[in-house]
């Protein structure tokens, strides 16, 4: 589904015109690397692959996730796709805490146990928020060029320094949560030895970094959620 979202935002994006003086990574369309077509096929076949795993997960566990994989679908697709694509009016960060947070958090736990756990609702939090930072990192570093286009991304609303600080604030609350977790299951503190890794990214972006410095801090950014992930895995399973 990632990678399918991935390749879906590059077609949509690519279309639009949005990404003809992108700063980041390379986009295959708006470089015009791939045709917009073999972009479009690409995303398809990756929402097939996911389409059949998530047939077999449901068969296995539920099969209300038929129902759960046909909306993670057309949110990934209308980020930046479709007449409406939620992404240009400054809905992105609600949709990935959602999906990256509750949906995979909760889902994944759920086809594990059966069960709809507190715990996992809890954990799901800080997990979401990690990756909402990513996202906030990726269009500040983007927010001229988006506003120049129309895209109408949280940070152009917001505006630089408010992202910024929104930025600081999402590793703060993650750690903050787990630390809360951690009143009950002490373990879930190892999650905690992830948070020194946030300071360089964090650093970069409340000192007002800008360009290529940001594709530094959304890399450290990324780190940090993986190894948060990890970390904070290892503490449930100790618990």
């Amino acid at each position: 589904m990632q990678v399918a979202v991935n390749y879906a935002n590059d077609y949509s994006d690519g279309r639009r015109g949005t990404d003809a003086d992108r700063v980041g990574p390379m986009r295959l369309v708006g470089s015009g690397a791939a045709a917009p077509r073999e972009v479009l096929v690409a995303a398809l076949l990756s929402f097939a692959v996911a389409g059949v795993a998530g047939l077999v997960l449901a068969a296995l566990s539920s099969w209300w996730l038929v129902a759960v994989g046909a909306v993670c679908i057309a949110a990934a697709w209308t980020y930046t796709g479709g007449p409406l694509p939620y992404g240009y009016r400054a809905l992105g960060e609600v949709f990935v805490f959602v999906f990256f947070g509750l949906v995979a958090v909760v889902g994944t736990t759920f086809v594990q146990t059966r069960t709809l756990e507190g715990l996992a609702f809890a954990v799901s939090v800080p997990i979401g928020l990690l990756i909402v930072a990513i996202l906030v990192v990726n269009n500040l570093r983007d927010l001229a060029g988006d506003a120049e286009v129309g895209k109408r991304t949280l940070a152009v609303l917001l505006g630089d320094r408010a992202t910024r600080l929104l930025f600081a604030g999402l590793f703060v609350v993650a750690f903050a949560v787990i630390a809360a977790v951690g009143v009950t299951r002490p373990w879930a503190l190892l999650g905690l030895l992830a948070a020194p890794l946030a300071v360089a990214p964090v650093r970069t972006v409340l000192s007002g970094g800008r360009g290529p410095a940001l594709i530094g801090a959304l890399q450290g950014a990324g780190l940090v959620t993986l190894a948060t992930g990890v970390l904070l895995g290892a503490g449930l399973a100790l618990s």
